[in-house]
């Protein structure tokens, strides 16, 4: 309603009333309809507030996650997103609380907001690798899933808290079905940039991306990642993948990659996905993994606290231990 109208109403005076009278049941109609209008117009200006809250170029405005050096210590088990369980149990044996949470997701699986608010009451963003096992990168980069996609950026934007997003991870790798030799390198860059291009058209600017990738491996035919570089513009952090299956040490298993993505980007790097064999000196190479984060200026690292092609799980008091004692030498939660 406009202000010449609402000022009409608030005014009108019947005889009666001018006179000194008692209104007129036509009055008395005339300050109803008054009322009323003053009052749909009121809740039109909240409802335009909210709306305006819910903007893309407000939800866009989240401040970015710290990327201090040492900033995180994360956890992968194997219950997640389904349940929270184990990774209380994680905090219980080691008296640590992780600030990542990481888990996986299948294509046309929704985000899992449950999860995500769990993990925000215990102090922890969510860290999802999105798998697009037997899709065609062509048809997401041509928009034939932007439906599923634009359902995900929706709930990932509603969540209003921040979300680490990873798609397509270990690409540079020959196991998945998006990666080496399965799918081209420009095919992958273009699925990744209409992602997350079409992301922030939703607004979800509480979105950390994360381009994770295998570490470089000659012999076992895992590739220099730099052909599958999408450009800093649609990467917010760079993750790598590497476990410790004999007792190797950080620079020969990391520092190779780290010069590589150091050589496309200045972005914070983070260890993804991590873990030591049994095989190992466990103790010893977890003592190595935590000092190695630190030496090489990483933002942390993901611990697979679960059984893969060997069994990484942090067991055992000596391992328990040399983890407690790295977090505590090393990690620099942000306030």
């Amino acid at each position: 309603m406009s202000r010449g109208r609402r000022r009409a109403v608030r005014t009108h005076r019947g005889p009666a009333q001018a006179a000194g009278g008692a209104r007129r049941p036509r009055d008395l109609w005339l300050v109803i309809v008054g009322a009323v209008a003053l009052i749909v117009a009121a809740a039109g200006v909240a409802v335009a507030r909210h709306l305006s809250q819910d903007s893309p170029s407000n939800v866009a405005a989240f401040r970015p996650l710290p990327a201090t050096p040492g900033s995180y210590l994360g956890v992968y088990e194997k219950d997640s997103p389904d349940s929270y369980a184990e990774l209380t149990t994680f905090t219980r044996n080691t008296g640590l609380h992780p600030n990542l949470v990481s888990y996986y997701s299948g294509w046309h699986e929704p985000f899992r907001a449950g999860f995500a608010t769990t993990a925000a009451r215990h102090g922890a963003v969510p860290l999802v690798q999105m798998e697009p096992t037997g899709i065609s990168l062509s048809a997401i980069a041509a928009g034939r899933y932007d439906a599923y996609l634009r359902g995900y950026a929706a709930a990932v934007r509603s969540y209003r808290r921040p979300v680490i997003l990873s798609f397509g991870h270990e690409m540079n790798a020959w196991w998945y079905s998006w990666g080496y030799r399965h799918a081209s390198p420009a095919t992958f860059i273009a699925a990744w940039r209409h992602i997350v291009t079409l992301f922030r058209a939703a607004g979800a600017g509480n979105v950390t991306w994360l381009w994770t990738v295998n570490v470089i491996d000659s012999v076992g035919g895992i590739r220099d990642p730099a052909s599958w570089w999408p450009g800093s513009s649609y990467v917010t952090w760079i993750g790598l993948d590497g476990y410790y299956k004999q007792s190797w040490t950080f620079a020969p298993l990391f520092g190779p990659t780290v010069k590589v993505v150091r050589a496309l980007a200045h972005d914070p790097v983070l260890v993804a996905e991590t873990g030591v064999a049994p095989a190992a000196d466990k103790p010893a190479m977890i003592t190595n993994l935590f000092a190695g984060v630190h030496a090489y200026g990483l933002l942390g690292f993901v611990w697979f606290d679960a059984v893969g092609i060997r069994d990484w799980r942090l067991e055992g008091p000596a391992a328990t231990s040399a983890f407690r004692r790295g977090a505590l030498a090393y990690w620099k939660r942000p306030s």
